[in-house]
């Protein structure tokens, strides 16, 4: 059975899409931790991140760090927090978050339930920062 993170990059599911390339795609958390919550996923429905093969890896923490300056322009928060925990969905995922503080990077603190206009206003303001770093992947 399909992930439902595989669901969602065959567009099954909905999401809020920022990035996408034949690797990877990024999109907004559901239940984000902090506004500008996303996540990196592979393409690939690969469940741990120890099975990740190199190459892949190396694409998605480039992912990462692509979007991580995204968030960095967009919040201007004091870091951007980088997560890989894997429990809530058997499909390997990065977490970036804008953090000020360690606070901001606990789950249990993650909204139930999102307006999806906040999704979609947060999504923009990556997108858009997104395109003026000239990320030609971005995702609409």
């Amino acid at each position: 059975m399909a992930s439902v993170f595989t669901r969602i990059i065959q567009g099954e599911l909905p999401a809020t899409f920022v990035y996408r390339d034949s690797e990877a795609v990024a999109f907004m958390s559901i239940n984000p931790i902090r506004p500008g919550h996303t996540l990196v996923v592979p393409v690939a429905e690969i469940d741990h991140w120890l099975d990740c093969p190199d190459d892949l890896r190396d694409h998605l923490f480039g992912v990462a760090q692509t979007i991580g300056r995204a968030i960095q322009r967009a919040w201007n928060p004091r870091r951007v927090g980088l997560s890989v925990v894997g429990l809530e969905v058997p499909h390997l995922h990065i977490h970036l978050l804008p953090i000020w503080s360690m606070a901001d990077v606990d789950f249990s603190n993650a909204a139930r339930s999102v307006d999806p206009a906040d999704l979609e206003s947060a999504a923009e303001k990556i997108r858009t920062e997104l395109e003026a770093m000239g990320v030609s992947e971005v995702a609409r």
